[in-house]
């Protein structure tokens, strides 16, 4: 019987389609068998819960009785929500790179009944406009194309799964990852950075949280003001433009300007989470009181507005309410003077670009790219009062779209975010909602020794990718690092184990989807970085890690190997794997920092002298017992000075004489993060 089978879901994207009058099937080896059964196309729609133009084609064609009478006539048509399966989104958007189309969301592919792709776009409006055709022209033409032209329709299809399954050529001596050619790329990377509103230049505009990061770390490390600057820059700018939620905390996922004033208003969990971290990071050196204040914010809204019950933390939030984009977060001069009060009200505009004619489409977003400046402690504190008003006002409005399913890899990176700045800024609290997230996902979402993808309504489903056991692994050797607990690095070994089996890819390197995904064509192997960090380069930062801590040679060697196992990529385009090149900066010089500390609480002002530097990609450990030092560490053998606290630097297999004094501790430290190019 034909039916709209979405009802049965638990994503919220696939349940916003569930009274559609279209067949919808959700992905799955029973919408594949049925459409072989039928030998019927399949039609393939990917998009997710916070999508504004998934919307857009939702009410248009999908909500729409004739268009959906085409639809099931002469296809099978398929819904997927590119979170919940970001394996087949990646196959699919990848096969429509191979036609020469520019990627985005909804995703319209087309597909044999074997899932094999032929042809695709992505939005397609109901009637010919925006120089593309009707989304019924398309329809009635691609039928036409499969029932009369097969043999086109096959040389298509095997045209693209060629190149999905072919290997990248072999580079000649591969590509150089040495001091000299990070510090180069670094170099030619800031010429892509827009040096009066930050961000890469053009519009529209992303965080790129991995670049910048990338940026900070070569600043660091090759003493290199211009790449310092072009973080600090960008992250004043975001903190101050309208893409930063002023009222309510929290980042948008993007700027449509090239001013940071316009955001697309969704707000996703993975930007907020790689916002914190590189916050954090920066602020470790620059002490800035904007970077703190944004951090703070931040992590009270993800406290605040976006966990789960359990301690998880939600995906998203959508970019519209009531139909309309960014209605529940823009404000007219009106609204916000009948809530402050005429002098409050006025002074607030001033300072937050707030006029009657407005900023956007008539309305406001607020923002502070014209009063950039910190306003002294007792404005700020007025100001963040009326914040507070206005937010509770905000929330009488109807809410955006709220998905809440839980994914593990963007709750790695959550948790991470969470335990880092809670170690930096002193707050046990947020280092214990980074462990409770912690235990939710290894709860709910593991099986085993094997991880799922996702979880909603009591239910986790979906096959795990490599991004959840790297991003796991990075949130277990954080917590580790923070609270001292030697369960989390278990559990970093235990969920490497399992990546390894299943995910490893014999060139080296991890695919994307584990070896018994059964309803893949093809699995996808790359390490270049999306929206976030690639399982590849995060794992090779993992293994460092872990080898510091474990004392173990091995983990370097397949840091090693990963990083031969993309040579070719990184020598065509080394910018696009700024994670991976994050990892080489650390196999290349391994940092392992060991405070004993005999008696508890007396290292205060060692590690004080730590926290006071922006050390990335260095491992502090913790002890007490220098027995529990591991027999292959560098760091072996070392011992307090006359049971006071100690500390001992390593760099790859050289340790420091034992230091004892703060200010000789951060000489060292510095000399330890850089080097000389």
């Amino acid at each position: 019987m034909t039916r709209n089978r979405l009802s049965d879901e638990t994503s919220p994207y696939l349940l916003q389609h569930q009274d559609n009058p279209v067949h919808w099937w959700p992905w799955g080896d029973a919408a594949l068998s049925e459409a072989q059964l039928q030998n019927k196309p399949i039609l393939l729609s990917v998009g997710y819960a916070a999508c504004h133009w998934c919307h857009v084609m939702a009410h248009e064609s999908f909500e729409d009785a004739a268009t959906a009478d085409l639809m099931n006539a002469h296809f099978i048509n398929i819904k997927v929500d590119r979170e919940e399966r970001p394996d087949v989104d990646a196959l699919y958007m990848h096969a429509l790179h191979m036609l020469g189309e520019r990627g985005g969301w909804p995703l319209t592919m087309f597909l044999t009944p074997h899932g094999e792709p032929f042809f695709g776009g992505t939005y397609y409006p109901p009637t010919e406009r925006f120089g593309r055709p009707s989304f019924s022209r398309i329809l009635t033409e691609i039928a036409r194309i499969h029932r009369d032209e097969p043999t086109k329709v096959r040389g298509n299809a095997d045209a693209i799964l060629a190149r999905l399954r072919e290997a990248p050529p072999v580079t000649e001596g591969g590509a150089r990852l040495n001091e000299d050619a990070i510090a180069d790329l670094a170099a030619r990377m800031v010429e892509a950075v827009d040096s009066v509103h930050g961000g890469i230049n053009g519009a529209p505009k992303f965080p790129q949280t991995s670049f910048f990061a990338l940026l900070w770390r070569a600043g660091l490390r090759y003493n290199s003001k211009p790449c310092r600057d072009a973080v600090i820059t960008t992250l004043r700018q975001i903190c101050q433009g309208g893409i930063y939620d002023h009222v309510g905390g929290g980042f948008a996922r993007y700027s449509v300007d090239a001013r940071w004033l316009v955001p697309h208003f969704e707000k996703m969990l993975y930007d907020n989470a790689l916002l914190v971290s590189l916050l954090t990071e920066v602020h470790a050196e620059t002490r800035e009181p904007l970077f703190a204040q944004r951090i703070e914010e931040t992590v009270g809204w993800l406290l605040s507005d976006m966990r789960v019950p359990g301690g998880g933390f939600a995906a998203s939030y959508d970019a519209d309410s009531e139909g309309e984009e960014g209605k529940f977060c823009v404000w007219t001069e009106a609204e916000v003077i009948a809530v402050l009060g005429a002098e409050d009200g006025v002074w607030f505009c001033e300072t937050y670009d707030i006029t009657a004619a407005g900023n956007f489409e008539g309305h406001n977003i607020p923002n502070r790219l014209s009063t950039p400046d910190q306003l002294g402690d007792a404005a700020e504190a007025r100001l963040t009062a009326m914040r507070a008003l206005l937010l509770e006002r905000r929330r009488q409005r109807v809410q955006p779209g709220f998905d809440d399913k839980v994914l593990a890899d963007w709750n790695g990176l959550a948790i991470t975010a969470l335990a880092q700045a809670g170690d930096h800024f002193e707050r046990a609290d947020w280092v214990a909602a980074a462990a409770d997230a912690y235990c939710f996902v290894m709860t709910n979402q593991r099986t085993g020794d094997r991880l799922w993808h996702a979880w909603r309504a009591g239910v986790a489903k979906a096959p795990a990718i490599a991004a959840d056991y790297a991003n796991m692994i990075a949130a277990a050797v954080k917590l580790h690092q923070v609270t001292g607990e030697r369960s989390y690095l278990a559990d970093a070994a235990a969920l490497t184990a399992t990546l390894d089996r299943h995910y490893t890819h014999p060139s080296g390197g991890y695919c994307l989807s584990a070896d018994d995904t059964t309803d893949l064509i093809v699995r996808l192997r790359h390490a270049h970085d999306d929206a976030t960090p690639n399982a590849n380069g995060t794992m090779v930062s993992n293994l460092v890690a872990l080898s510091l801590l474990e004392g173990s040679g091995q983990r370097l060697q397949a840091a090693e190997s990963i990083i031969a196992g993309f040579v070719t990529e990184l020598a065509g385009n080394a910018a696009g794997h700024t994670g991976l090149v994050a990892g080489a900066m650390d196999l290349a010089k391994p940092q392992l920092i060991v405070v004993i500390e005999p008696v508890p609480g007396h290292a205060a002002a060692l590690l004080a002298a730590i926290q006071a530097l922006s050390l990335p990609g260095a491992v502090t450990l913790r002890i007490a017992d220098p027995a529990a030092l591991p027999a292959d560490s560098p760091s072996f053998g070392k011992t307090a000075v006359q049971r006071q606290p100690t500390v001992y630097v390593c760099v790859g297999p050289q340790c420091s004489l034992p230091v004892t004094d703060p200010e000789a501790l951060r000489q060292l430290l510095l000399d330890a993060r850089g080097t000389t190019v």
